[in-house]
């Protein structure tokens, strides 16, 4: 119906920490940017603010990033995404779209996948089918909210809504399989099976890496260091290969900009140094562990010891997290539970008949580097738990890029599929019974 060779269906995939866009049948996603936006509120006759450097396609009105009424007042959003991002401007604020797996701003959704659609994929939605990724815990109101900007707005052709942990099971080639998605915003584990999402299952943690960068960087200053954004100091050259580094004052950068810019230094200190322990965090049996070496950008080298052990260990045991100076508590810690109790709650949930099956086929998706470690903590301890003639087995792909793009992946292989171009949600049917009939076409 929509498949062939002359027009490919989108996959997209809007995250908490990125947004992943490409063609279905391709091995990887065509384009990666933050699913974070730039946002600086300007009256009607306010001329656009100026980055330090002159971007072109910024102030380009065919770009899709033209400003949105936000009011009658005539005040107006003037958004910047993906790369644009790079660029330091006076009182723009950073807005995150997706909180605990629920869209809160439309707008800078609807800006998320104009940008996608215009300026990195290069295309014209009217002529292409859409997959797009959804959450296992998203809502009929979220869904029909989506399919209703596709149709009005974007006119697509069809449309289908695939929840994470379906694509993340079928990018394995597994139709049965526990889920566990640890993402930017949350952890999410999810029983799928036969194919389709067992909403029972479903167990959320707001425990995912960008709560751990936020842990990583509170440990740090708790201990002075200084990570200082790369907008805020250039490098001076005093005599040949000595540099100097001198602050820059910029009075009017907002607090969200630095922040997300001081968290990407952090994230990838994380990245770069920590390790899932094979045995619960211990503050003393890992006091004296040798450090790991790290230079920020402004120079300066610092020494990770303890915390690059602790951090990942907080998915483990959530509580660690209290004992570093800054981190806010949860709201209700009764209900924050470790990795290996959520995995076991959810199979839990689930009819006695498949447990086993679940238990023997626990899918590990996410770009953390550590990944392969977690692995087999995760098998170990959820073993341990389990009724002995139970089979344990925690799969995780080798590859990195497998293991990250696991959910566009997923939407890749099932929309090229000759079989699925029945299912898609046609515009005509849209049209005939209304926004609410993709409950029914994509359950």
């Amino acid at each position: 119906m929509y498949g062939g060779d002359e027009v490919s269906a989108i996959v997209i995939d809007v995250g908490s920490y990125s947004c992943k866009a490409g063609y279905a049948g391709d091995d990887t996603p065509k384009s990666v940017f933050p699913s974070v936006v730039g946002s600086i509120e300007q009256s009607g006759d306010t001329d656009e603010a100026k980055p330090e450097k002159e971007v072109d396609s910024a102030s380009d009105p065919k770009n899709g990033s033209k400003p949105m009424d936000v009011d009658k007042a005539k005040t107006k959003r003037k958004y910047f995404v993906g790369q644009e991002l790079e660029f330091r401007r006076d009182h723009m604020e950073l807005i995150s779209p997706i909180k605990d797996g629920t869209v809160t701003d439309w707008d800078v959704v609807d800006n998320i996948w104009n940008y996608a659609f215009r300026r990195r994929l290069l295309i014209n939605p009217e002529e292409h089918p859409m997959l797009i990724a959804e959450p296992s815990t998203n809502s009929g109101q979220q869904r029909e909210k989506a399919a209703e900007l596709m149709f009005e707005k974007y006119k697509v052709p069809a449309l289908f809504l695939a929840k994470n942990a379906v694509l993340t099971s079928f990018a394995s080639g597994r139709a049965t399989s526990l889920v566990v998605d640890s993402g930017g915003g949350s952890t999410v584990i999810s029983a799928v099976h036969d194919g389709y999402v067992l909403q029972k299952s479903v167990s959320t943690s707001p425990i995912g890496g960008e709560f751990l960068t936020d842990c990583m960087m509170k440990s740090l200053e708790s201990k002075g260091v200084i990570i200082r954004p790369r907008y805020s100091f250039k490098k001076k050259e005093v005599s040949p290969g000595d540099y100097k580094v001198v602050d820059l004052d910029f009075p009017n950068t907002t607090d969200s900009y630095r922040l997300y810019c001081m968290r990407a230094i952090a994230s990838d200190i994380k990245e770069s140094v920590s390790r899932v322990p094979d045995t619960p965090f211990d503050e003393v049996a890992y006091a004296n562990v040798p450090t790991t070496s790290y230079e920020l950008p402004d120079g300066q080298t610092i020494e990770v010891g303890a915390d690059r052990f602790k951090i990942p260990d907080i998915l483990f045991n959530p509580y660690l997290s209290q004992t570093i100076p800054g981190v806010n508590g949860f709201g209700d810690s009764t209900s924050i539970r470790g990795l290996p109790r959520m995995v076991l709650d959810s199979v839990n949930r689930c009819d006695i008949d498949i447990r086993k099956e679940l238990l023997s086929s626990i899918l590990l998706s996410g770009g953390s580097s550590s990944i392969l470690q977690l692995k087999e903590r995760l098998e170990k301890e959820v073993m341990e738990e389990s009724p002995q003639n139970a089979r344990v087995k925690v799969l995780a792909s080798g590859n990195a890029i497998e293991r990250r793009f696991s959910v566009w992946i997923g939407g890749s292989i099932l929309a090229s599929l000759g079989s699925f171009q029945q299912m898609w949600f046609s515009k005509a049917e849209y049209e005939e019974h209304g926004v609410s009939y993709i409950q029914r076409k994509c359950p």
